[in-house]
């Protein structure tokens, strides 16, 4: 093998490994069997939300995961493997792979990490059913406001009763 090859393995290898370094999350599928139309909706999809599915070859992930402390992962470097990285929202990729896993057969979720942990299917899928970032800060301040709105409606409560007294 030529330097410049080797040079050029070495270079896709730091990508890799910073691309999981840095990632909130990254989760590893096996498309193969996908047809153009169905690789090109899903990648459109993941696109839509700011994640980034990429084709590995699975030595390069192998070293990869290794140089990012990852190396839990290795066991699901077999046949082909894409991997599917989030920046910003680390339960994207989840609940868009199992969307897409769910209505195509060829699609396989293997596994993942999500913010440093390596994960299985099973608790990729219990992030998949979370609601979104907007709907977690929506049930956030609905939470928040319960108590105030609470003490809105005694006080309410109050000066309706004191009202009804002075008219009688």
């Amino acid at each position: 093998m030529s330097e410049a090859t080797i040079a050029l393995k070495a270079q896709q290898v730091e990508e890799a490994a910073d691309k999981f370094k840095q990632a909130a999350s990254a989760i590893v599928v096996d498309v193969r069997g996908l047809t153009v139309a169905e690789s090109t909706e899903l990648r459109s999809a993941l696109r839509q939300e700011g994640v980034q599915l990429q084709v590995i070859k699975n030595k390069v992930l192998t070293r990869a995961a290794d140089a990012a402390g990852l190396s839990d992962l290795n066991d699901l470097f077999a046949g082909p493997s894409a991997v599917a990285f989030s920046n910003e929202d680390p339960i994207a990729p989840a609940r868009i792979l199992k969307k897409y896993s769910d209505s195509i057969e060829a699609l396989e979720i293997k596994g993942g990490v999500v913010d440093g942990h390596v994960v299985s299917v099973e608790e990729i899928n219990k992030y998949a059913s979370l609601p979104d970032r907007d709907g977690l800060l929506s049930m956030l301040l609905s939470t928040l406001q319960a108590p105030i709105r609470n003490v809105a409606y005694a006080i309410n409560a109050v000066k309706d009763a004191k009202e009804e007294t002075e008219e009688a």
